[in-house]
């Protein structure tokens, strides 16, 4: 069973990219007389191309699926891999004659770069069809991770900025309360870009970024500076945009598909960052109790809080502003604000039908999951970036806020209640996400196969098609 899984996790990365690996660039002598300089340059290609992978947020699976896919481009008999939260290890067994290759990386650093996933998607399937070289593939990928972002960082900036006020207006408020969220939120981001730099913990991060958008908050409303605005919603933005970079949809893939030690990794990390938010707004008022200053906490946010337009148009909004703050392309923005989009006016729908939250976010999540999953191929974005971007503006920031504010403020043990509530929301989301790409697996077969079927049918004469329908501009 287990020797099989190498082989299954290859057919699953066909199934999803609809590549068929073509060793047409290095596989000229067979696997066996492969030199072992060039068994270590094709295993240190794939371990780093999962590298980029599983920095990035993607999957244990994607991952196992992508280092067997370029191994198996170049010729290299059975490779197994052995992916991590914090390495990877891959394996070239060479028979009985020939001792194993294994060769380890450690994934030190993560940061959120779509166009970055998206370069390596790409030289993936150049890999896969047999349009590269291993030398060649080594050298473009070089490239692309020692690329710098496409936009500079001030841009990052005005886009968390940007996705907070669109949060603001998510929840019912108005052009007051989005410019003071995207204030708040812009010194939140420099002051942990300036935290970053000296190498502090995000756990210490994520505090002092919780205690800054609640601590703002209260200093508004003790001063009476904006009557107008809602202390609470202000909040409850900042908890989004904190909460919005945390790999939720990843953890849930892990413990589904089997990696359990990779799984465990990512919610231990959630787990410790979302506590650090937690402690930070919890700090903040406590620290405003302690000074006589109290808000009142709000009732709950109506199902569906404002019209359709208007929910669909901040729904898209805050998608797309997470995209560009993650550095996605401009075709991706657009893919990202159309799943945000049908993600937020599906949940509103089900909502104003009697649906409950949690089985409201887990089908509008399922929803994004399968569109994603269908379009990603077909417009060459990472099925993640879909995913994720579009299960941002559904993250329950308010709810959480709410939690605390009951046990902090108030002493009101209804607040556990409120906080396991937020949790099953965020796992109904991402669960949610993950179902939707399984079920788009067969929709993403079928269409492949129709594809290749159109191109073998197409006339000789036609540019680009050569003997057996396959694309020769590659």
């Amino acid at each position: 069973m287990w020797l099989d899984r190498p082989r299954r996790a290859l057919a699953r990365w066909e199934r999803r990219n609809g590549a068929t690996p073509d060793v047409r660039a290095d596989r000229v002598h067979g696997p066996r007389q492969l030199d072992a300089a060039t068994v270590h340059l094709v295993l240190d290609l794939a371990l780093r191309v999962g590298e980029v992978q599983l920095a990035s947020g993607a999957g244990a699976a994607d991952v196992t699926a992508t280092i067997v896919a370029v191994t198996s481009s170049y010729g290299l008999p059975h490779t197994e891999a052995d992916v991590t939260y914090t390495s990877i290890t891959a394996t070239c067994h060479r028979g009985t004659e020939l001792a194993p290759v294994t060769s380890l990386r450690v994934v030190r650093s993560r940061s959120l770069d779509f166009t970055r996933l998206s370069d390596v998607e790409k030289l993936i399937r150049r890999v896969t069809a047999g349009a590269v070289t291993s030398q060649e593939a080594y050298a473009e990928l070089d490239r692309i991770t020692t690329a710098p972002h496409p936009y500079p960082r001030w841009v990052a900036t005005l886009a968390w900025a940007g996705m907070a006020a669109a949060v603001a207006f998510l929840v019912g408020g108005g052009p007051l309360l989005a410019l003071t969220a995207a204030g708040i939120t812009a010194v939140i981001d420099r002051v942990g870009r300036v935290l970053n730099r000296r190498a502090l913990p995000f756990f210490f991060q994520q505090i002092a970024g919780g205690a800054l958008a609640t601590g703002a908050a209260l200093v508004l409303y003790a001063t009476d500076l904006l009557p107008s605005v809602r202390p609470s919603l202000v909040v409850a933005a900042g908890i989004v945009v904190l909460l919005s970079g945390l790999s939720l949809v990843s953890t849930v893939q892990d413990a589904i598909t089997g990696y359990n030690v990779t799984a465990a990794g990512r919610t231990v990390e959630i787990v410790l960052l979302t506590a650090g938010l937690i402690a930070g707004v919890a700090l903040a008022l406590r620290t405003g109790v302690r000074f006589g200053v109290v808000t009142s906490i709000a009732e709950p946010l109506p199902p569906l809080i404002s019209g359709l337009p208007k929910q669909f148009a901040a729904g898209a909004a805050t998608s797309a502003f997470f995209a560009l703050a993650s550095y996605a392309k401009p075709r991706a923005l657009i893919v990202a604000a159309g799943a945000g989009a049908i993600g937020t006016t599906t949940y509103g729908v089900l909502t104003l039908t009697g649906v409950d939250a949690i089985t409201a976010s887990a089908l509008a999540a399922t929803l994004v999951g399968f569109g994603g999953a269908v379009t990603s191929r077909r417009l060459r974005i990472p099925t993640l970036v879909v995913g994720v971007s579009g299960l941002t503006p559904l993250l329950p920031g308010w709810t959480t806020y709410r939690g605390l504010y009951q046990l902090t403020a108030e002493g009101d043990t209804a607040g556990l209640s409120t906080l396991v509530l937020a949790g099953g929301i965020a796992l109904a989301l991402a669960g949610g996400v993950v179902l939707g790409e399984h079920f788009a697996r067969p929709v993403r077969t079928g269409l492949n196969r129709l594809e290749r079927r159109l191109t073998a049918t197409r006339g000789p004469g036609r540019a680009g098609t050569g003997s057996g329908g396959r694309d020769q501009r590659l």
